[in-house]
């Protein structure tokens, strides 16, 4: 298992100043990722991305930028190895393969949380899309993850796990996501074990959340949610 340890690194190219590029050894192979651990972390969220995306996402390092800022540290991992995302590119059979990923997303938190066990951080997820779905089957199996924020997911392909998700739990969709809202809502129900759950619907915005100003609203919300449920003053045990 890799063991790298974060350093800060120049700011160029639109990498973070604290990013290092990592890889990740699992059982189907080397999966590449970029973590960032800003001096004063007060947690760390593990990105899950969306069917087809990547650790490029732009959307979703516009948001590691904004958790950067909160204090928050971040890995944006792939969840594929570079041959079965030549092979998905062709036939897309690994990026709907829910189980596939969650199982994958396990894999790299169990390595995040061995690589930055010196920092005792409390951890957390943010989902896009079928990465949401992902995130929230892999946290019934993780104990350490404290809090999940899903960007336009798709919860409702979690299945039954969604019945046993203890995480702190926060669902963002677009307000003109209509069909999307209409899933979140049925796998919000079903949210009964969470240790809090909320469902925000972000107005006049589309699934991708490419309109003006709504991606900086998720982005703010998400930090938000993750800095109370992970900053260890929220859990420091009563006299």
């Amino acid at each position: 298992m890799n063991t790298h340890s974060p350093r800060a690194a120049p700011n160029s190219a639109g990498r973070s100043r604290f990013e290092d590029l990592v890889r990740i050894v699992t059982a189907a192979g080397v999966i590449e990722g970029s973590l960032a651990v800003p001096p004063e972390a007060v947690g760390a969220v593990i990105f899950a991305h969306g069917s087809g995306s990547s650790r490029h996402s732009p959307r979703n390092r516009f948001v590691a930028e904004v958790l950067h800022r909160a204090g928050l540290a971040t890995l944006l991992a792939d969840l594929l190895t570079a041959e079965e995302e030549r092979q998905d590119a062709v036939t897309a059979e690994y990026r709907f393969d829910i189980r596939l990923l969650a199982e994958r997303l396990s894999d790299v938190t169990d390595w995040m949380t061995l690589t930055c066990a010196k920092h005792d951080f409390r951890y957390g997820y943010f989902g896009a899309s079928t990465g949401a779905a992902a995130a929230l089957i892999a946290a019934t199996s993780q104990p350490s993850i404290a809090a999940i924020v899903s960007r336009g997911g798709r919860p409702d392909l979690a299945g039954a796990s969604l019945m046993r998700v203890q995480a702190a739990t926060l669902f963002l969709v677009g307000g003109l996501d209509v069909e999307v809202i209409e899933l979140n809502r049925t796998a919000y129900s079903k949210l009964q074990q969470a240790s809090a759950r909320e469902l925000r619907i972000i107005p006049g915005a589309t699934h991708l959340f490419s309109e003006p100003g709504t991606l900086e609203q998720v982005a703010q919300m998400a930090a938000e949610w993750f800095v109370r449920h992970l900053s260890p003053t929220t859990h420091v045990a009563a006299p």
